[in-house]
């Protein structure tokens, strides 16, 4: 067996890397937060349920993943905070596309609208993760959502623009660099993508 100690352990589940020796290092030390996502992402969901109820009143983000298992037993399940999805949505949205579990995905974000209701950046959180995972139809769709309660949060424009640069439609990309501008001259990330966007 492989040497393990914690942090190679949570490094190798947070790069995607997840083995059976992993989930054993967490089950034999008794790390229970951990070994409840390995459960996730290994479709034993109620076992990952049972994890994150035991601990939900010690760890915030266990009370997370107690909600979101139960959204994908499609059983009755508790409002996220504020914080919560602040915290949480965007990594562990990340983490499922990058296992390859879509259809977890998919029933995450049809509750899209109530995290809204909650956290009114849901929008974007869920269109960057699927922006930095080059689903960009999908982001593109979210990213558009949030423009409509945050239509002067200059990465929003920024991320639109990466987004309309990947399809090949130059002049809305600039279009939406030049709304970033005209909110916030200096921001450096809009100014960037303007360079790259002119420099031919």
């Amino acid at each position: 067996m492989a040497f393990y100690d914690l942090e190679k352990a949570k490094n190798k589940l947070l790069t995607f890397a997840l083995d059976s020796e992993c989930q054993s290092f967490f089950e034999k030390n008794n790390y229970r937060l951990e070994l409840a996502y390995c459960k996730l992402l290994n479709d034993e969901l109620k076992e990952a349920e049972n994890l994150f109820s035991d601990l939900q009143d010690l760890e915030t983000r266990a009370r997370w993943g107690n909600m979101v298992t139960k959204i994908l037993l499609e059983k009755q399940a508790p409002y996220p905070t504020y914080f919560d999805l602040r915290n949480f949505l965007e990594i562990d949205l990340n983490l499922l596309i990058n296992y390859e579990k879509g259809e977890y995905v998919e029933e995450i974000i049809k509750y899209a609208d109530m995290f809204s209701s909650v956290n009114p950046e849901t929008y974007k959180y869920i269109g960057r993760v699927f922006l930095n995972n080059n689903l960009h139809s999908y982001g593109k769709f979210y990213l558009e959502r949030a423009k409509t309660y945050f239509y002067h949060d200059p990465e929003l424009h920024v991320m639109l623009g990466y987004v309309y640069e990947a399809e090949g439609k130059t002049e809305r990309a600039l279009n939406s660099i030049e709304n970033c501008l005209r909110i916030l001259p200096e921001y450096y990330p809009a100014k960037v993508l303007k360079r790259k966007l002119t420099k031919n």
